[in-house]
């Protein structure tokens, strides 16, 4: 048993942590009721493949899929009624955004059932988890994290009337990191049908970052989904038992926002604590840091400040890189102006929209 030297809960030798007066896996919960029959079902299997084939009808391997629309779709769904079903191996690259990143990128047959697994999970789950969780959620995303995060910064200011201060967290190899017996047993704990999570743990089993039983592929669905169940665990934490009132995660970036620099002091330990002995997570030792709103806090690509908002320096010079890259393209000069339009950059967006004239310029030479 280890009693934590900094954090309010005790490690069990089953894995389970109590925490505050009792194991947190026996708080009480909500239960996913739907069946086994329902995520398989040819319907959904089919919804799946309408949501799935969104922006990805030029691509061959997609095309290959549906030209046997239906037969592919039964033979998937006899696979999975029979319970004979087995994830395909991933096809592996790398891409920058903006440092290298390894996607592992599933067949088609398999990212459709992700889809329709998503389909049926994330409604549920999606109730569970806290408010302040911004990534790969409906209705949330970066800019609402960052317009949160001007709301607590200026009510923990008193509208800016008082100095606070962020603590701002980031984890170390975050998908690569993920323990999947963790995950199993987190997921065991909302969905009782054994065939649902026979089901999901072949789609966590199909990957390995290098040890067995550790990691998610970034190219997944349903990674986007696991990793929110599994830090919901962390949201709760922070927001019951550390009493953290201001507090954001967007994926592995969190803050918390306090007039109290040495409470987050404090806090460190016992977040490095519960990440490690609940989840087996490592907090990046490099990005760790404590700062206050008037300087400027670095967060999800904008540095913000009591009464106005830049664009990071780097997400400039990857904005002009790509736009570069696609010649000013209509489309994506579009996407940058619509990111812009969320902070203090006129002169950014005249130097975005100059793009857009010149490109449409050629094209009529």
């Amino acid at each position: 048993m280890y009693q934590s030297k900094y954090a309010s809960f005790t490690l069990l030798k089953t894995g389970k942590i109590r925490a505050g007066g009792g194991p947190i896996n026996s708080m009480s919960r909500i239960q996913f009721n739907h069946t086994y029959d329902s995520i398989i079902s040819v319907e959904n299997l089919l919804g799946a493949w309408k949501d799935f084939l969104k922006g990805k009808k030029k691509r061959k391997d997609v095309q290959e899929f549906e030209r046997d629309l239906m037969a592919n779709i039964i033979s998937l769904h006899n696979d999975l009624q029979s319970k004979t079903y087995k994830h395909s191996v991933y096809e592996f690259f790398r891409i920058y955004d903006p440092k290298l990143r390894d996607i592992h990128k599933a067949t088609v047959r398999d990212r459709v059932l992700h889809r329709a697994v998503y389909r049926e999970l994330y409604r549920f789950f999606d109730k569970t988890f806290i408010a302040d969780s911004f990534s790969c959620r409906m209705r949330k995303g970066t800019h609402k994290a960052i317009d949160r995060f001007r709301s607590f910064a200026r009510k923990a200011s008193r509208n800016h009337t008082m100095t606070v201060w962020v603590l701002k967290c980031d984890i170390r190899k975050f998908f690569a990191s993920i323990d999947q017996n963790i995950l199993k047993e987190i997921v065991k704990l909302y969905v009782y049908d054994r065939y649902i999570r026979k089901l999901l743990l072949e789609i966590t089993n199909s990957f390995s970052s290098g040890e067995k039983g550790v990691g998610l592929p970034l190219g997944n669905l349903t990674s986007q989904l696991f990793v929110n169940i599994y830090m919901n665990e962390f949201d709760q934490y922070v927001k019951h038992k550390m009493k953290a009132k201001h507090y954001i995660r967007y994926a592995d970036d969190f803050v918390i926002i306090s007039r109290d620099r040495e409470w987050l002091c404090n806090l460190i330990p016992q977040i490095g604590d519960f990440l490690w002995y609940r989840l087996k997570l490592r907090l990046h030792p490099d990005k760790v840091s404590i700062g206050t709103i008037a300087a400027g806090v670095d967060y999800l690509g904008w540095v913000s400040f009591p009464d106005h908002r830049i664009v990071r320096t780097l997400t400039k010079k990857r904005m002009f890189r790509r736009l570069k890259d696609v010649d000013g393209k209509v489309e994506t000069v579009r996407s940058y102006l619509g990111l812009l339009k969320h902070g203090n950059a006129k002169m950014l967006r005249d130097k975005v929209e100059s793009m857009k004239t010149t490109h449409k310029r050629r094209d009529t030479v």
